[in-house]
């Protein structure tokens, strides 16, 4: 196989992980570390950065076959070919509904990239450019190129993209409370259970608030990430004690008795906006709340 242009730069192992998609993964690395794989007639390491025109030799193969994959991605195929925001040459941009998770394992057939590449597989590379928790909705951006992702993540470290989500938190907001800067710290519970918490030994995490409806027993607030920790957006508003409604992690019981008043079967959390910079042009793209997430609003009656 040769590579082409816009599979310049990646590493060797993601490559063939990307390509040989039903070869275990155990043995490609040992496929590689025994030479049986060559780079222009040469042994090369997992992390070798491949260049256009390379021509990679592979030895004989046997794939697993993988058919449940295709039977469970049926539903979120019709799904997602109703949620895509943004197609191009260059970068898939998907309203990702909530309960799909991003990426497939820990019991799950296939995820949203899994089902992406199922629905195009003339499409030699899809790879997300960021992340959503599995019970989030909203916008989501994967890559068709390596050289496509590599500019979106130098965005996303010098805060050029600019991501903006909704959330249904308990009780009243603080009006004077614009930003929660607080380091995050991963743990483990007991059960092997992963949760994030406020803590001086944790990473610094730093998101910016904003009030865009108040109700009684609610309020509708925008969240800017500046940092990207895994659950911060959740864990800062449970920090200021105005957790999410439909929160499992973080909740407080008077939040779980409130969604469950309003009926809320998910998590309140909505990548509702996103602008970053494109072949030298700035895109800004938004997704409505979900229906469900209206619903929930209504509910709660008038907006104070």
């Amino acid at each position: 196989m040769q590579v082409v242009d816009h599979e310049e730069g990646q590493r060797l192992d993601n490559y063939l992980l990307r390509t040989l998609n039903g070869v275990p993964k155990t043995r490609i690395y040992k496929a590689i570390r025994k030479g049986e794989v060559r780079v222009n007639k040469g042994r090369s390491k997992p992390e070798t950065k491949l260049v256009a025109g390379d021509t990679i030799r592979l030895p004989p193969f046997q794939e697993q076959q993988r058919p449940t994959s295709q039977a469970a991605s049926h539903f979120w195929v019709d799904q997602l070919r109703q949620a895509t925001v943004h197609n191009d040459n260059h970068l898939l941009v998907i309203n990702k509904p909530s309960g799909l998770a991003v990426h497939g394992g820990s019991g799950i057939t296939a995820g949203l990239i899994e089902t992406l590449r199922i629905m195009y597989p003339e499409q030699r590379y899809l790879e997300l450019v960021h992340r959503l928790d599995r019970d989030t909705s909203g916008l989501i951006m994967v890559a068709k190129r390596a050289s496509v992702l590599r500019d979106l993540h130098a965005q996303l470290r010098s805060d050029g993209i600019d991501k903006r989500y909704q959330a249904l938190v308990f009780g009243r907001w603080p009006a004077h409370l614009r930003s929660i800067d607080a380091p995050l710290e991963k743990f483990s519970l007991s059960s092997g259970e992963r949760r994030v918490k406020v803590s001086a030994e944790g990473r610094k995490s730093l998101t910016q608030y904003r009030v865009l409806s108040r109700w009684r027993q609610a309020t509708l607030v925008e969240a800017k990430p500046v940092t990207g920790r895994t659950h911060q957006i959740r864990v800062h508003c449970r920090h200021a004690n105005r957790p999410i409604l439909g929160e499992q992690k973080y909740a407080i019981p008077e939040s779980e008795l409130l969604a469950q008043q309003l009926g809320l079967g998910r998590l309140f959390l909505h990548a509702a906006k996103l602008s970053f910079e494109l072949d030298g042009a700035r895109v800004t793209l938004e997704a409505p709340l979900p229906p469900e997430l209206l619903t929930c609003c209504r509910a709660l009656g008038e907006e104070l």
